[in-house]
């Protein structure tokens, strides 16, 4: 029984024995693995992160440049028509001053009458320049707000085959001071969102 028990205790010694050889060996070939990929700089396995030019992706991006036509459309509309209220006025204020350095009016009371009615159309016009602004600035807000949704919607596609973790947006290298171009899926995400993106949908 003695001899038994000395035999196992002695198989079991040797078991933990080998069990402690694997692993440490085991980390220190890890180590080594990483130190290796730390050193050379060893990008063949990329982190599951990337990140994305806003800049570039804005300017290529068809959904964007058609949203944006559709602001640069109103605002030119809203400065035209405010535009040729404002010639027009500017030509009735010109037409009561040359009225009134040529006594045109019949009596003072009809002059004042006139002078109110330009008054009051100044402010109508200003009223309606700061109506139209404010417009733009809700649709501009409305639309930015389209396309952020847009984006988040196509990433969430996009990503099911790429399994990224983390995907940054870097404007201007504003929020990524340094990276290796292999993390920037910029070009390929703007291909796939310009595949997707048919102008129907807008």
């Amino acid at each position: 029984m003695k001899n038994i028990n000395y035999i196992m205790n002695g198989v079991l010694a040797v078991a933990v024995i080998i069990l402690f050889i694997l692993h440490f060996a085991g980390e220190k070939e890890s180590a080594d693995t990483n130190s290796t990929l730390a050193s050379e700089g060893n990008l063949s396995s990329p982190l599951p992160v990337a990140y994305v030019n806003m800049d570039t992706l804005l300017q290529n991006y068809n959904y964007y440049k058609d949203l944006n036509e559709i602001i640069v459309r109103k605002e030119e509309n809203a400065r035209a028509s405010v535009n040729q209220q404002g010639s027009q006025l500017q030509s009735e204020i010109q037409d009561f001053e040359r009225k009134v350095n040529n006594n045109a009016f019949l009596t003072r009371e009809r002059a004042e009458q006139e002078q109110q009615r330009l008054v009051k159309k100044r402010q109508e016009l200003e009223a309606l320049d700061n109506r139209l602004t404010q417009e733009l600035m809700a649709e501009q807000q409305k639309l930015i707000e389209q396309l952020r949704d847009s984006l988040s919607a196509q990433l969430k596609i996009f990503n099911r085959e790429k399994h990224y973790q983390i995907i940054f947006s870097n404007i201007s290298n504003d929020n990524i001071l340094l990276a290796d171009d292999v993390f920037d899926i910029t070009s390929e995400l703007v291909i796939y969102l310009n595949k997707s993106y048919s102008p129907t949908n807008n």
